[in-house]
This record gives structure tokens, C-alpha cells and sequence, in this order.
């Protein structure tokens, strides 16, 4: 056997005995894989298969897989290293008929395709299936049928049905007079013209061979009810067994339980996969973000173990390392987005820096067409929110703009231009941009400018007329901290012994149970119930300051007013941050007078949104606005205690430089402290963090980031032990930068440990292979380049000046190297760039 295909075969033999199968007879299980199994050419073989068989009588599979009762069940076509898998797919089509296997797989052992012959073509993937999820998958699906699912009918009653399925029969149903309060009342759906349009168009694409596709639609437009009545369609018609849906957030994958539970529970059983990690399998609809899936994924599923992937909010949810989650399984894929195609106008985005916001928004939304099939940048439907407003169904903003002095000039070409002292205590101008506030540019004045408009202006809840409810969007946790405070404040001045402190909360990861809070803000009990209407069921909190809490899939459709307090560069997060306040609402007052019951409604006609920060301009040049405000620099007086004087525009710590020089000094405290700590830091570590309650709590709900945010507030760098990131690390020997996460997932026993770094730039790699899917020949010298690229500075530094006469001295690349790569040579830095992490990887 040659070199390369001996080392084929090697890479061959071991994915098949981490994926389960065994080549000799075990405790429990015989053997099922067979080598060099003969196979005999037919007459029938050489009329099906024509002139490239004439010669041949027989054939040799080089390796058959085989189910627990000894029957043929893959087989696995093994090419060598410099071949193309897909060489071997007719050949081994025509030994999987012979046998009547099903399934086959092509292999190099570097590129690995899976093909089911009764579905369609072969599907790249990075790990071979497990011989029960195959089994599964002949068991349950025997007979996929396309033509059942494109002939399905698809009604406005289709989700309906599987809630009463008698429904046909209910008297309230039967009177058109009863018919909408019986829907109502009983939470019972119907699907709207264009969301029946919206499953149609599913069924079209099936009927053109199409296995991918994309929907965009605008927040408020019922996407997850649309999931469910394609989810139905596939597993109704058989030809779908199981479906993942998955979301990038936490309350996500909550609402969508609740959804789908509604609409679904009398036809199937439906599990959120992190609450039922160990017995998922038994449900036929699997929920979970993709944070639950990433670097696990691999281990706990086997690509065909679901046959209908759907991806909520995919912009977000199958970018960079979660794309490559979505691209292995091996089924149909559905990918839902409310971002518009043309985000932002008469924008020249070549013309953009590689590093640009906006490029990279470009390259993620075409990454995006191009995961679902959509080249052309046309999804397979589309439902904007023009389309909503002009139905009846959505609302539009009414958008001010409201600058102040400071965010103007941070706003201009020219920035904010402060004469700083140097070393040596010579003035120097520093220039700072809207990036840099409340991070490296602080004005105590500004925020309390922006909440002074807000308090001004905001629309008021049409029953009591108080200030509507809202929600705030800073730059950081300790701005929204600030502008907490000084919204209460303001209140307090305005409307003395309303809200005592109550009339803006803060709602970021930090702030215990602040998933609960957002619910009750959005079931109108947060902290109570407002004072200004006796029986008004409406929250005391008026104002939610967040960060990234409660933009997607945040159904609170009371919402009056939103506030930009932070500059904007992502295009899908603008058009979420707006899509909370689209949705229609009723608001309904129930009370009592002159001993009648009289009922007071009112109907959400618009929404603010208060732009600091241009936003809107920035994404819709020469956009109309409806309100221009022109802002003091300092702020007006308002009614109650009268305001500070106003401070200079930078105040002390914008410049202040001490902060370093003590953290420095810390670190100094620390190394004296740390000889005298032993190497089980990371033991005493993981007995204090399991004990903390709040910890445990936020890990068992994979709220990672909150942990780790209470970790670093409460028990990092404190007496005693000094507890740091670095420390832990050096602790556990990691040869590379491992995210926090995982150290906690290790520390918690949610993974049995933490891989090294080159087994996890073998997975990056793969993951780069599932999305982009390069030639066979490309795949050795293309994984070489690409973790050259990440590791090595030098390297690095070559290829993003293309100086690439400097490899000559290289042992790890060569210039023949960059030659051979083509275009994979620009695609990996840019894919490097955008996705992976590369302080990760560097010592």
C-alpha cells in the first residue's frame, strides 16, 4: 500500500472507531466493519452503469459497514490522501445497490462526504455517523418522499389542527361570530396569507431540488410560528424523523419551547436539549442555542441524527464556528433572519477597509446567502417590515434624532479633539470618535442630557399618560449602571413619590435574575404595578437600561419608546434593537363607574426611537426624519432639586492614568503572594465557585456570561488567593489561552477536559473545511497555512503584506505552497479575521 493511501486509511480507521464502530468482536457488540468485502458485477451492473464497467466482473468495497444484525448498512469508499473523494462516488454507488446498503461515505481521510442514495447528494461532513444514529435513520425513514411534502396542503388552519384537532367541530368555531374570541381565548392560531406563502415557497423549493433555504422577515412577523408549520410539513409527511432548532440566546430557547409546546404538544414530544442531555434522543423536537453545542457537538451527535436543522435569527446563529455546527448535520436547513438585504444604502462597501464594521457585515450577510443556497442573494421568501406596515400588521418608529453638542463632533470626520498632557507634561491633541464613549471618552453631562430628552419627550402611555414603557441600549454595564441612576433621579424631580427608584431598572448580565426581570417587564409586574391608575395593569418599571438583553426574539409589544445611547455598527442589530418596538398593541383599562363596568382601549399607533448617535443616517443615508432636536451642551433646569453645575466635558478619568500603574502594583502584590500558593489554585478555585449559588445557578442555566461577569466582580484578584484567569490557566497546564467558559464547563464537569491547542485547531479547521468546502488536494497544505496563520506572528505578518518571497526561509510554508492554494489564501486570513479568536492561540 502506497504512503498516502496507507495514511488515508490510518485517519480512515480512527474516525471510524471514534464514531463507534469496531473492527473486531467486542464485550458487548460483534464486529461490524468488514475489509476488501468482494462484490460481483451483474448484467443489470453494466447496463446501469455503461461503458466504465464493461471490463470489470468484480469489485472490492474497502471497508462495509454493517448493522447490529450483520447486514450491509455503508459503504465507505477510501481514496488516497491527494485524491478526490467524489472520485469514488459512482463505483460506490454501484457496490451499495449490489449490497442493499443505503449509505455510503467517501473518504481521503481528510474529506469525508456522507450520501443516503434515497435523498439526495452527497453532504460534506467532519465526523462519521455513529451506527445508531444510521440505524435510526434506515429504521425511521425508509421511504423520504419529496413528493409528499410538496403536495401536502397547506391552509391557514394547518397549526390549528394539530392544537384541537375536533376544531372542525367546536360550535365557536362553527359561528363566525364566536369564532375570534374562541381563538383567542384558547391561544389557538392561525397562519396569516403570507405565512401559508412562506411555507409554499418551502414546498417549491423541494420540488426544484432544493434542500437549503432562507426566509427573511421582519421582526414581528411570526417566524417562530412559521417554524412550526414547517417543522410539521417535514415530519408529517415523513420526511423528516427529528428537527433541531437552534437560537443564540438563552430566552430564546425558552420562548421557543413554549411555541412549540402550544402548537405542537399533541403530535410531538418536544425537549430543550441542555435539560435533557442525557435521553434528547427520545424527542422528536430538539431546542438549544448553539452556545450549548459549540465544542461538544461533535462528541454528543452524529451528523445524521437530525434530518430538518433550523437556525432562528441565522445572521447571528450560523456565523463562524456555529456555521459550522449548522453545516454538520447532514438534513435539510432552514435558516430564519430579520435583516433586510439592502441594510445600507448607497454604500460602496469594496471601497471599505478590510476591518470596517460594515465589510464585516457585508461578508457575514453574503456568508449567509451563500450557507443557504441563496448565490444570488434572493432568499426563498421575504416579508419586510414595509410589507408588515402596508398589511396592517407592524408599525413603523417615529425616529429623533436628538445630538448633543459632544456626540456631534464625536460624530464628525474630525472627532473630538482634547489637549492632553504627555509624559513630560507637554500638550498634545488627542483625538477621540464615537467609538470610544463611555469607553475611553467619559461625559458625565451627555448622559444626563440624553435622559433629560428622553424624560421630555417620550410617548406616554395613552391610559394613564405616564411615560410609556421603554427600553435603553448603552455602550457598557457600568454606563447602564449610570444611566439607571440618573433616570431615577430625573423621575424623582418629575413625579416626587411615584417611583421610589422604581422608575428605571438595570437589565444586563451582571444584575442577578435579570432573565426574570426582562419576563416581567414583559407580563407588566416589574416591581409591581404602576401608581399613577388603580387596577391598570401596567409595570412600575417604565424603563429597562440594558446592553444586549432584550434584543431578539423580546416579545413586548407595550413597548412606546427605544433609546440608542451607543453608536450602532451592526446592521442585523439595528434592525433588532428597532424590531421591539413594531408590533401592534392594545391597551385595555377595565374599571367600574356610576356602577357599570366601562372599558377604555387604546391602540398603539407608533413607537419612538431617540437616536444619540446617528445611527439612522448611518444606515439610511439621507433618511427623512421625523423630529430633529437640537440639544444644549449643558442641561436645561427641570422641576424638583436643581441639577450640578455642569463639569467640563472631559472629566478627570478620561485622563486619568493611575488606574494602570495600580493594577500593575497589584500584580507585583500578587507574585509575592503567589509563592506561597501551591499548584491546587485551580482545585480551591473550583471548590469556592461550586459552592457560590449564584454560580451554579447561572452554569446549570448556561448563562455563562453572567457567571463569568459575578466570577470576575466577586472573586477574582481577592486576598487571600488572588484568583486570575492566567493563573487558572498556567494551573491546568493549557497550552493555549482557553476562553473562560470552558474552564468553567471543565470546573462543573460539563466536559471531561479541556483539549490542547492543536486538537482545537484541528476542529477550527474543520469547521473552515464544513463551510467553504475546498477541493481534496487543497485540504493538507490549505490546514498547514491556516495554523501557521493563527500561531506563528512571523507568518502572520507575510501573508497579510503578501510578501511572499520571505517564506524561502520558511520550514513551514513555501511559496509553492502559496501558489497552490489560489484563492484559499485570501479566504483563510479573512475567515481568521472575522471568526477565530487569535489572542486564543498566542503565548
Amino acid at each position: 500500500m502506497k504512503g498516502k493511501e496507507a495514511r488515508a486509511r490510518i485517519k480512515i480507521n480512527k474516525l471510524l472507531e471514534e464514531s463507534g464502530w469496531h473492527f473486531f468482536d467486542e464485550k458487548d457488540s460483534k464486529a461490524n466493519i468488514q475489509l476488501e468485502n468482494n462484490v460481483r458485477i451483474t448484467e443489470a451492473d453494466l447496463v446501469r452503469f455503461g461503458d466504465d464497467f464493461q471490463n470489470c466482473k468484480q469489485g472490492y468495497v474497502d471497508y462495509l459497514l454493517l448493522d447490529s444484525n450483520g447486514f450491509p448498512l455503508i459503504v465507505l469508499e477510501a481514496k488516497r490522501e491527494d485524491k478526490d473523494p467524489l472520485d469514488g462516488k459512482e463505483q460506490a454507488r454501484r457496490y451499495a445497490l449490489n449490497l442493499a446498503a443505503r449509505f455510503i461515505i467517501l473518504s481521503n481521510g481528510n474529506l469525508h462526504y456522507f450520501w443516503d442514495l434515497k435523498k439526495g447528494n452527497p453532504e460534506i461532513i467532519t465526523r462519521f455517523p455513529t451506527p445508531g444514529s444510521v440505524t435510526a435513520l434506515k429504521q425511521k425513514k425508509s421511504n423520504p418522499n419529496p413528493e409528499l411534502l410538496i403536495k401536502e396542503e397547506i391552509t391557514p388552519e394547518y397549526i390549528l389542527q394539530s392544537q384541537n384537532p375536533d376544531y372542525l367541530t367546536d360550535p365557536e368555531w362553527l359561528d363566525p361570530d364566536k369564532r375570534s374570541d374562541y381563538l383567542k381565548d384558547n391561544n389557538y392560531r392561525l397562519l396569516r396569507d403570507y405565512q401559508v406563502r412562506a411555507v409554499q415557497s418551502i414546498q417549491n423549493a423541494v420540488s426544484q431540488g432544493t434542500d437549503r433555504f432562507l426566509f427573511e422577515m421582519a421582526t414581528g412577523t411570526g417566524k417562530t410560528l412559521i417554524a412550526t408549520a414547517v417543522i410539521k410539513l417535514f415530519l408529517r409527511t415523513g420526511n423528516a424523523i427529528r428537527a433541531l432548532f437552534l437560537v443564540d440566546r438563552i430566552e430564546l430557547e425558552n420562548q421557543a419551547k413554549t411555541a412549540f409546546t402550544d402548537y405542537l404538544k399533541n403530535d410531538y414530544p418536544i425537549v430543550i436539549f441542555k435539560e435533557n442531555r442525557d435521553d434528547w434522543h427520545k424527542a422528536t423536537i430538539v431546542i438549544s442555542t448553539v452556545q450549548s453545542m459549540i465544542d461538544k457537538y461533535q462528541r454528543l451527535f452524529s451528523p445524521t441524527d437530525f434530518d430538518l436543522i433550523i437556525s432562528d435569527e441565522a445572521h447571528r446563529s450560523i456565523n463562524g464556528n456555529a456555521r459550522a455546527i449548522f453545516e454538520y448535520f447532514s438534513g435539510y436547513k432552514l435558516g430564519l433572519t430579520a435583516t433586510p438585504k439592502d441594510y445600507l444604502k448607497n454604500l460602496d462597501v469594496d471601497s471599505l477597509k478590510e476591518l470596517d464594521p460594515r465589510a464585516f457585515e457585508k461578508r457575514l450577510m453574503l456568508d449567509t446567502y451563500k450557507t443557504f443556497g441563496c448565490e444570488n442573494s434572493e432568499p426563498t421568501f421575504r416579508y419586510t417590515l414595509t410589507d408588515g406596515v402596508k398589511d396592517g400588521y407592524l408599525l413603523n418608529p417615529y425616529v429623533i434624532d436628538a445630538r448633543t453638542t459632544v456626540t456631534t463632533q464625536l460624530l464628525s470626520d474630525q472627532g473630538y479633539s482634547v489637549m492632553v498632557p504627555d509624559e513630560d507634561g507637554n500638550l498634545q491633541e488627542k483625538i477621540y470618535t464615537q467609538q470610544h464613549f463611555e469607553k475611553k471618552f467619559f461625559s458625565d453631562p451627555t448622559n444626563r442630557v440624553f435622559c433629560e430628552t428622553f424624560i421630555k419627550h417620550a410617548l406616554r402611555d395613552p391610559v394613564t399618560d405616564e411615560i410609556g414603557k421603554s427600553i435603553f441600549f448603552c455602550v457598557s454595564q457600568d454606563h447602564a449602571a449610570k444611566i439607571t441612576r440618573i433616570l431615577n433621579e430625573l423621575a424623582e424631580a418629575w413625579f416626587p413619590g411615584k417611583y421610589n427608584s422604581d422608575f428605571a431598572a438595570q437589565v444586563t448580565s451582571r444584575i442577578p435574575y435579570a432573565q426574570q426581570f426582562s419576563k416581567s417587564f414583559q407580563n407588566n409586574n416589574f416591581n409591581g404595578y404602576t401608581r399613577f391608575l388603580e387596577g391598570y395593569k401596567s409595570s412600575r418599571v417604565r424603563v429597562c437600561v440594558t446592553v444586549g438583553m432584550m434584543t431578539t426574539g423580546y416579545d413586548c409589544t407595550d413597548i412606546l419608546n427605544l433609546a440608542l445611547l451607543r453608536p450602532i455598527f451592526s446592521p442585523s442589530d439595528f434592525i433588532q434593537i428597532k424590531g421591539r418596538g413594531t408590533r401592534k398593541h392594545t391597551f385595555k383599562y377595565t374599571h367600574r363607574a356610576d356602577g357599570k363596568e366601562k372599558v377604555i382601549i387604546k391602540e398603539k399607533e407608533s413607537f419612538k426611537l431617540f437616536d444619540f448617535f446617528a445611527n439612522y443616517e448611518y444606515f439610511e443615508e439621507k433618511f427623512n426624519y421625523d423630529e430633529v432636536l437640537e440639544l444644549p451642551r449643558t442641561p436645561e433646569p427641570v422641576p424638583g432639586p436643581t441639577p450640578p453645575e455642569p463639569t467640563p466635558p472631559i472629566p478627570e478619568e478620561y485622563t486619568y492614568k493611575d488606574r494602570d500603574a495600580v493594577q500593575d502594583l497589584n500584580e507585583k502584590l500578587i507574585g509575592k503572594d503567589g509563592m506561597k500558593i501551591d499548584r491546587k489554585m485551580f482545585e480551591k478555585f473550583a471548590d469556592q465557585v461550586k459552592k457560590d449559588p449564584f454560580v451554579r445557578e447561572k452554569v446549570a442555566e448556561e448563562d455563562f456570561e453572567a457567571a463569568e461577569d459575578y466570577i470576575i466582580d466577586h472573586i477574582f484578584e481577592k486576598p487571600e488567593e488572588y484568583f486570575n484567569l492566567e493563573k487558572l490557566r498556567r494551573d491546568l497546564n493549557l497550552d493555549w489561552r482557553s476562553p473562560f467558559r470552558q474552564i468553567l464547563e471543565y470546573t462543573f464537569g460539563h466536559i471531561d477536559r479541556i483539549k490542547s491547542k492543536h486538537e482545537v485547531l484541528d476542529e477550527e479547521f474543520d469547521k473552515f473545511i464544513s463551510i467553504y468546502k475546498p477541493q481534496s488536494q487543497y485540504v493538507p497544505v490549505a490546514k498547514r497555512f491556516f495554523k501557521a496563520y493563527i500561531t506563528d506572528e512571523d507568518i502572520r505578518k507575510i501573508i497579510n503584506s503578501k510578501e511572499y518571497a520571505k517564506l524561502a526561509t520558511s520550514s513551514v510554508l513555501s511559496i509553492q505552497d502559496i501558489k497552490q492554494l489560489q484563492e484559499l489564501r485570501d479566504t483563510i486570513p479573512r475567515y481568521v479575521k472575522d471568526y477565530v479568536p487569535l489572542n486564543n492561540f498566542m503565548q
